[in-house]
């Protein structure tokens, strides 16, 4: 049975922005099981997070060319951080908002 792409491209991006998150939380990911020697080396959180994070725009930026919504998933700041696209330490930081981070 085939899905709405509308329905279908929500769920996809819900599913990109909590294996982002995990990222953020440094917690595991299915990236992790692609590269396991990978995981003693401490380069590897931030390039699962590049890759994540590069996930999550795709999904935006093809939602975009079909119209479908997506900003409704996220919060103000996060819609801005991905649309100015680039992946930061003030992104990871205020990600979740400035008052999970200040507790």
């Amino acid at each position: 049975m085939a899905k709405e792409i509308p329905a279908f491209f929500i769920e996809k991006l819900h599913e990109a922005k909590v294996q982002f998150e995990r990222t953020i939380d440094c917690k595991h990911t299915e990236f992790d099981d692609l590269y396991p020697y990978m995981n003693e080396q401490p380069q590897f959180f931030w390039y699962k997070r590049y890759v994540a994070w590069q996930e999550l725009l795709t999904i935006v930026k093809l939602a975009n060319e079909l119209d479908i919504s997506w900003k409704e998933e996220f919060n103000e700041a996060q819609q801005r951080f991905i649309e100015d696209k680039v992946l930061d330490a003030k992104v990871l930081d205020e990600w979740y908002g400035k008052k999970r981070t200040e507790a």
